[in-house]
């Protein structure tokens, strides 16, 4: 298996104002292009491992072979991260989750309002480079965390299903060192029909 880069639903300046089409480009195109680049090169010689889906060899990276462990954790986990997040954003997006997702975050949080509170707390307090998720536990139970770098939910043991990339690249260009006021913008953008569908998705296979 040789991973590409997935295509994207919407236009680089799709997100406008709140996410730049200069960054969602350079993301896009450079970054994410980046960690499949490197995520093939590190597979090039295990045949075997190229077969298996990239979320198992994530799931177990213990029996990826150290020498090349370190790379499919970051590049691996790169690309799973950000071919979650892109779904994630659509143009005129925002607004509120509707039935199970919200059914889900009012019994966990108690209301929209202090999730959304929680969340972008978590993102904001992510120290360096890494991200904030909402994810699924092996009992259903929905849980809030954040990841450093590229690492992936499933070293956790949970499933994700809604996430946030806080690394600079993410959102330097428009916004400096504000990564508050990003986070905020953010949530302008968030394709909630895409959350509901991965939630479900998850959900079916327990």
């Amino acid at each position: 298996m040789v991973y590409t880069l997935p295509l994207l639903s919407y236009s680089y300046d799709a997100l406008e104002p709140y996410i730049d089409a200069l960054t969602m480009e350079i993301h896009y195109t450079k970054h994410h292009q980046a960690y499949i680049d490197n995520l093939n090169k590190a597979l090039e010689a295990y045949p075997d491992l190229q077969k298996k889906p990239l979320i198992t060899l994530l799931q177990d990276l213990s029996a990826v072979p150290e020498s090349i462990r370190a790379a499919v954790r970051n590049n691996g986990g790169g690309h799973f991260n950000h071919s979650l997040f892109w779904p994630l954003m659509k143009k005129n997006g925002g607004g509120q989750p509707k039935d199970k997702v919200l059914a889900a975050i009012t019994k966990k949080f108690g209301n929209f309002s202090t999730f959304q509170d929680q969340f972008n707390a978590a993102a904001k307090s992510r120290f360096g480079s890494g991200w904030a998720w909402l994810s699924v536990d092996k009992n259903g139970e929905i849980v809030l965390g954040s990841t450093a770098n590229q690492d992936t939910p499933y070293e956790q043991g949970t499933i994700p299903f809604f996430g946030l990339d806080v690394w600079e690249h993410a959102y330097y260009l428009k916004y400096q060192n504000r990564r508050p006021d990003y986070i905020n913008a953010w949530w302008h953008v968030i394709a909630w029909d895409q959350v509901e569908d991965n939630y479900n998705a998850i959900l079916a296979k327990l």
